[in-house]
């Protein structure tokens, strides 16, 4: 049994047109703009090491099966809770 990692390919794909964007210049090297909500988009500039975690993996599957890879943000757009994504940055950085 091994570990299939078919996602990190798209990840690279979104992080190379992330980092092409003119928002980008404010992002510190090595983390990501990632934009967050259900109606309003709040944005969050998280370290590129959290996009490897399998739960922030699950979300990024949602993020491709709601927005592709053209997001109405022109970045990482997350479709869920602000309050979700906290709580999931809060115990991505207890567990790393």
């Amino acid at each position: 049994m091994g570990i299939r990692l078919p996602r990190v390919a798209d990840a690279r794909k979104i992080l190379r047109r992330l980092v092409s964007t003119p928002v980008a210049a404010d992002v510190p090297k090595g983390h990501v703009a990632v934009y967050v909500g259900e109606n309003e988009w709040q944005r969050f500039v998280v370290p590129v090491s959290y996009l490897n975690h399998p739960w922030f993996q699950s979300l990024l599957i949602r993020a491709e099966e709601e927005f592709g890879f053209e997001h109405p943000m022109g970045g990482l757009t997350i479709p869920c809770t602000e309050e979700s994504f906290t709580d999931l940055i809060c115990s991505l950085r207890s567990s790393l």
